[in-house]
């Protein structure tokens, strides 16, 4: 997952010193600039989500509407649902339960009672159920032609295990990433069902749009991706309705925390929830360090287009951090929290293979993070040598699972140091309008690794052909 950085002062001149590139406007224009990739489908996926929730706040039930369109010239035949909180359990003792499997509109799929001992269900989980269960076949009884589109429901059940993870709880809090089914991606390089990693990410989706409503108790605050808004249900329950539009994932929280919030100079609105020992003073001052960097990478990469982000602050996570599209879970650090606000453009708006390209959200965001705490990287290629001669900045999570010990040197420390040599051979402002450039270019689409290349091969004389070699961006 995420991991710490050393650097942790003298943060506020720093970040309050960010300016855009010269002669380029914020991207405040730039969500229509990434059309629809026909590479890349199903497309336009929409999620229409209602869940209920125990007085505990861990366990959920309800139901999902998904509706997407074929965008490829490529008939589309099936779709995969990934359940990624199924992997530590299985489907021997799933965390994520689909049920009651069925089609509208265009789409038909074969009905799925999975999880349970008869024979006959246990043979459909064998039969659709893929990855450690982390997949889910829904074939398609017509293929859907390029520009038609289907509808998937389902009922849906969630309980939240013990473990102060991404998934996970911490006593009265529970933390819920990842979990709502999610579309798989089939592109150029067919379906995409990589395993769960718990090191990095495994996660690879398309701009979506959710809407979510959460019916919990009022006691209970249900911190989330989008924008929310609160109404009363039934004796003792609040109604949440959440809006998310453009965005790869949805998660929440749920639990008694304490909230504060403000509005940053730009006119983003951060709220930060705190559990019951996080003191007062920290979770004030990170979310001033919040409002200040939330409006320095919108400078520099292009103005954060969602108006609401919550970073919910617990000190027992086993991670250093963790972000999702508007929702940040993180320690009391302020090196980790830059750091997982920079994912809000690397990897939130400019997206990517995470499994097969960690690099381009993990290194990004770290450099981005060096950059608003005026770290420049010198020295840093003394400072991360290559160990052996397979390892490379390009690596899948495949080969980091195996060589864990080397995730973080190499994709963290040396990636980060290969974006502050770049800069250094092809000048700092023509770095920045890269950057600004690529990110708006890319805004709610995918980067690739050929991509990137290409862009900064093209914004300079300077041939980049030794510096990818000797960085072995592949």
């Amino acid at each position: 997952m995420r991991r710490l950085h050393p650097l942790f002062a003298v943060l506020a001149i720093l970040l309050t010193a960010a300016t855009a590139p010269p002669g380029h406007a914020t991207a405040a224009a730039a969500a229509t600039a990434t059309a629809t990739d026909p590479t890349r489908t199903p497309g336009t996926p929409a999620y229409t989500v209602a869940l209920s929730s125990d007085t505990t706040g861990a366990h959920w039930r309800g139901h999902e509407r998904i509706t997407f369109s074929n965008v490829s010239p490529e008939p589309l035949g099936e779709v995969y649902l990934r359940l990624w909180d199924n992997f530590r359990g299985g489907c021997a003792n799933p965390s994520v339960r689909v049920t009651g499997l069925n089609a509208t509109q265009t789409v038909q799929a074969t009905r799925s009672t999975p999880n349970t001992p008869n024979a006959q269900d246990v043979q459909d989980a064998k039969d659709h159920y893929e990855v450690n269960c982390t997949a889910l076949r829904v074939p398609l009884p017509r293929p859907l032609p390029q520009g038609t589109s289907g509808t998937v429901e389902f009922d849906l059940s969630v309980d939240v295990p013990s473990g102060i993870d991404r998934f996970g709880r911490d006593g009265a809090f529970s933390f819920v990433g990842n979990a709502l089914p999610v579309l798989a991606v089939r592109d150029q390089a067919g379906w995409h069902l990589d395993p769960y990693s718990e090191l990095g990410e495994s996660f690879y989706g398309l701009s979506s749009d959710f809407a979510v409503t959460l019916d919990h108790p009022t006691d209970l605050l249900v911190p989330a991706t989008g924008a929310a808004v609160d109404a009363p249900g039934g004796p003792g329950r609040t109604v949440t309705r959440i809006g998310a539009r453009k965005v790869r994932e949805f998660a929440w929280a749920a639990g008694p925390f304490s909230r504060i919030e403000g509005r940053s100079a730009d006119g983003v609105r951060i709220t930060v929830y705190s559990v019951a020992d996080i003191a007062p003073k920290d979770a004030q001052d990170m979310l001033n360090l919040s409002l200040r960097t939330i409006d320095a990478h919108s400078a520099r990469y292009g103005a954060y287009p969602y108006g609401d982000l919550a970073l919910v602050l617990d000190n027992r996570f086993d991670f250093a951090g963790m972000e999702y599209p508007g929702f940040v879970l993180d320690w009391i650090r302020p090196s980790a929290v830059i750091h997982e606000l920079a994912h809000q453009w690397w990897y939130g708006i400019v997206g990517d293979d995470q499994y097969r390209a960690p690099w381009l959200d993990e290194s990004f965001a770290e450099y981005a993070m060096a950059v608003a705490m005026g770290d420049t990287g010198e020295g840093c290629t003394a400072r991360t040598p290559w160990r052996t001669a397979d390892e490379r900045l390009t690596n899948p999570m495949s080969y980091w699972d195996t060589h864990p010990d080397r995730y973080v040197p190499v994709i963290y420390d040396h990636g980060s140091c290969a974006l502050h040599e770049l800069r250094r051979l092809i000048g700092a402002d023509t770095m920045a309008t890269l950057l600004h450039d690529y990110a708006r270019a890319h805004w709610y689409g995918v980067s690739t690794t050929a991509d990137f290349k290409a862009a900064a091969q093209a914004a300079t004389s300077v041939d980049l052909t030794p510096f990818w070699r000797e960085h072995r961006i592949d």
